[in-house]
C-alpha cells in the first residue's frame, strides 16, 4: 500500500472504526492499525483511555473484543454537510461573489474576556481574518451565525455589523491582494497539496486493484477523512474570484470525491453481505451526493 497519511490519533481511529451498530470489532482496530503504523501498545492504552472515559464499554479480551460505543463518537471525523456543499458549489461556479466585504466590530471589556474570546473563535471558525484589534472581515454573508453567538454570549449590543464594497488596508485595496494579505493563503494551499496527493494516490490504488479488501477500503477511508477535514477546517471558503487561479483546493477536492465515490460503490456492494458498515461511510454519503449533484 502507499504512504499512508501521517498523524493520524490513534483517538481518531477508534472513532472511524464504529460500526452503524455502534460496536467496534477489535480485531478489525488492530489490524487497520497496523496497516497505518500503529502499535498494539498504542491501541490497547487508547481504548484503556476511551473506557475510562466512559466513551465505550469493553466485552471480551485482544483481538476477540467489541468495544461498543456509549454515544456517538464520530463528531471529529464527521464533515459539516452545509460548509462542504458550500465548497463544492463555489468549485462549480454557483456561489459567485458579490463583491460586498463583512465587517464585525467589538469593543468587549476585559470583565467578559471569556465572551470575547469566544466570539473571536467564532469568527475565526467561520473564516473571518482579523483586520486589526476587535476588527474582522469575511467575504461571506456570516451574520446570522456572529449574532447568534453574540445573542447566545449577552454580548449582541457590543458588535457592530456593516458591509463595505470598498475595503482597503495601507496600499492593499485589490480584493485578491486583500485576501493574500489577510489570509494565510499559501498555509491552507499546502494542505490540499497534501489531500491531493493523498487522494490521487488511493484513487490510483483503487482503480488498479479488481477487488480491493474491507481492510484496504476502510484504511483508505479512514486517511482520507483525516486529511480532507484537515485541509478543510481552515479553510475561510473564500470565493474563487479572490483566489489563485487555479486553486489547488478545488482540484483536491475533487479528487476526494473522485476517491469517495469508489469508495462507496465498493461499500454499498460490501453491505449487501450484512456485513456491519463504519458510520464513516454514512456520513461521507451526503457530501459526495451534493458534490455529483452540483457537478452536474
Amino acid at each position: 500500500m502507499p504512504e499512508a497519511a501521517p498523524d493520524i490519533p490513534t483517538r481518531l481511529l477508534v472513532h472511524a472504526m464504529v460500526r452503524e451498530d455502534g460496536t467496534v470489532d477489535a480485531g478489525e482496530l488492530y489490524t487497520i492499525a497496523g496497516t497505518l503504523g500503529m502499535s498494539d501498545q498504542q491501541v490497547r492504552l487508547c481504548i484503556k483511555r476511551l473506557v475510562a472515559e466512559g466513551r465505550f464499554t469493553h466485552e471480551g479480551r485482544g483481538r476477540k473484543a467489541l468495544l461498543r460505543a456509549t454515544a456517538d463518537v464520530t463528531g471529529s471525523l464527521a464533515p459539516n454537510v452545509d460548509y462542504v456543499r458550500y465548497a463544492y458549489q463555489q468549485d462549480h461556479g454557483h456561489a459567485p461573489w458579490d463583491g460586498i466585504w463583512h465587517l464585525f466590530a467589538f469593543a468587549i471589556p476585559e470583565s467578559a474576556r471569556a465572551a470575547r474570546d469566544i466570539l473571536r473563535d467564532t469568527l475565526l471558525k467561520l473564516g473571518a481574518a482579523a483586520v486589526q484589534g476587535g476588527l474582522y472581515v469575511s467575504a461571506n454573508p456570516i451574520e446570522k451565525h456572529v449574532e447568534a453567538q453574540a445573542r447566545h454570549l449577552g454580548i449582541l449590543d457590543a458588535v457592530t455589523f456593516l458591509t463595505s464594497s470598498d475595503l482597503r488596508t495601507g496600499d492593499h485595496r485589490a480584493p485578491t491582494d486583500l485576501a493574500s494579505e489577510l489570509w494565510p493563503l499559501a498555509e491552507i494551499a499546502d494542505r490540499y497539496d497534501r489531500l491531493a496527493v493523498l487522494a490521487q494516490a488511493r484513487l490510483d490504488q483503487l482503480e488498479d486493484t479488481a477487488s480491493p479488501t474491507d481492510t484496504e477500503r476502510l484504511t483508505i477511508a479512514i486517511e482520507l477523512a483525516a486529511e480532507f477535514t484537515r485541509a478543510m477546517e481552515p479553510d475561510p471558503l473564500l470565493p474563487p474570484q479572490l483566489l489563485p487561479q487555479p486553486w489547488t483546493g478545488t482540484h483536491a477536492r475533487h479528487l476526494a470525491a473522485r476517491c469517495w465515490t469508489q469508495l462507496l460503490e465498493y461499500q454499498s456492494v460490501a453491505a449487501a453481505d450484512n456485513h456491519p458498515r463504519p458510520r464513516l461511510f454514512s456520513l461521507y454519503a451526503d457530501v459526495i451526493h451534493h458534490a455529483a449533484h452540483q457537478a452536474r
